[in-house]
């Protein structure tokens, strides 16, 4: 953050990616200027990096020569997507998003999930109560099953062998760990639940496990269990108002979060922030739609996601009033019916990314005390 007066300037960098992703960071970028610039409070420095696929294809890497040391001059970074149908999964991922994750030990990956207002999810019994479905899912980041360990030998003979190391270390464990019991004590419940599959990965989860015991003596008033994750996946489902706080390894959120999402409404709400807690790095806030290829060109992308992914951004900066202005827009638009196919409607990116900002200067034209006041409590209580 930087700043000449007595406003502060925060500096974004803005990688679009692939796919949908140019689209609706186009989006978020809009919104987030509208915000400011009605709020007129703080001022946001977009710049942009063209690392993509596209990029890839031309320079055969993602990453140029400098790329992380320009990354950390920025406050934060927004992120769009990675993946095209003519490079290979594991080369996109790790190529960027993994990239960047690793070495700016973004280790805390954070995915809020609620039903938001004239969102109609999936589940009967959670359309009647929607108020059942509010979790904060954290992510360890940088290990585990992501690591990056292993190989394959022998390569086409029958006799190949293939190898994928998960790895678990105190160290990572145990600053995930703390990070999810502060997450959880800072919530309404002040519930933990630890997710693990250590009945059968007999090492690295029992290591899981045991940290979260002793973690847990450093917080007595947060209420925390362990829970299969296959287990997990129908609690989710038939007792999600059981459910708070949930913290589980690389994979494991990874794929509980998507859940998360459908259960919710769509994929397409879904905001992540991949966070280094210690600060030491800038963070990194994408939507987990992922590039979503089908939908490029076509002006449906749901930018909800971004939406939502750049009020985490704005209340990590320290600008949780307008994150708490920018999500009573949203949800008041959605409200109103104004939605995507995947969420029921038939409008499209464009439309309702105008309705946002349209409903930004409605806001702040009343007066921002409504949503600024509800929105500074509700993140206070990690609701947002």
């Amino acid at each position: 953050m930087s700043s000449s007066t007595n406003r502060p300037v925060y500096r974004i960098a803005c990688i679009p990616g692939d796919g949908i992703g140019p689209e609706v960071i186009g989006a978020g970028i809009k919104v987030l200027e509208k915000l400011a610039h009605t709020l007129d409070t703080f001022d946001l420095q977009f710049h942009h990096f063209d690392w993509s696929s596209s990029y890839y294809k031309q320079h055969g890497h993602y990453i140029p020569k400098g790329g992380l040391e320009d990354l950390k001059t920025h406050d934060a970074i927004f992120f769009g997507a990675v993946g095209d149908p003519d490079v290979p999964d594991h080369i996109s991922l790790w190529g960027l998003r993994l990239g960047l994750v690793q070495p700016l030990q973004q280790y805390a990956n954070l995915r809020p999930t609620r039903i938001l207002r004239g969102t109609i999810p999936p589940l009967a019994s959670l359309q009647t109560h929607p108020e059942n479905l509010d979790w904060l899912i954290i992510r360890e980041n940088t290990e585990g099953e992501y690591a990056g360990q292993g190989g394959r030998t022998h390569i086409a003979q029958p006799w190949e062998v293939a190898t994928e190391v998960a790895i678990f270390t105190r160290q990572g464990v145990s600053r995930l760990m703390k990070f999810a019991f502060q997450e959880a004590q800072k919530r309404r419940r002040k519930k933990l639940c630890v997710v693990t599959k250590s009945n059968a990965q007999r090492s690295g989860l029992v290591l899981w496990d045991e940290v979260a015991a002793e973690m847990a003596q450093e917080f007595p008033d947060v209420q925390w269990e362990k829970m299969l994750v296959d287990a997990m996946t129908t609690r989710m489902v038939l007792h999600p108002e059981t459910l708070d706080t949930i913290v589980a390894t690389n994979l494991h959120a990874d794929i509980l979060s998507d859940l998360a999402a459908s259960l919710a409404g769509s994929i397409g709400i879904a905001p992540t922030s991949n966070l280094d807690p210690t600060r030491r790095h800038p963070s990194m806030f994408e939507p987990i739609h992922g590039s979503a290829f089908d939908l490029v060109g076509k002006g449906s992308a749901n930018p909800v996601g971004t939406f939502w992914t750049g009020a985490e951004m704005l209340r990590w900066v320290g600008e949780g009033r307008a994150a708490g202005l920018l999500m009573e827009a949203v949800e008041n638009v959605t409200e109103r019916g104004v939605r995507t196919v995947d969420l029921g409607g038939e409008k499209g990116t464009e439309e309702v990314t105008g309705e946002v900002c349209g409903e930004i200067g409605k806001l702040v034209g009343k007066g921002v005390d409504r949503g600024g006041r509800r929105g500074r409590e509700a993140l206070e209580a990690g609701d947002y």
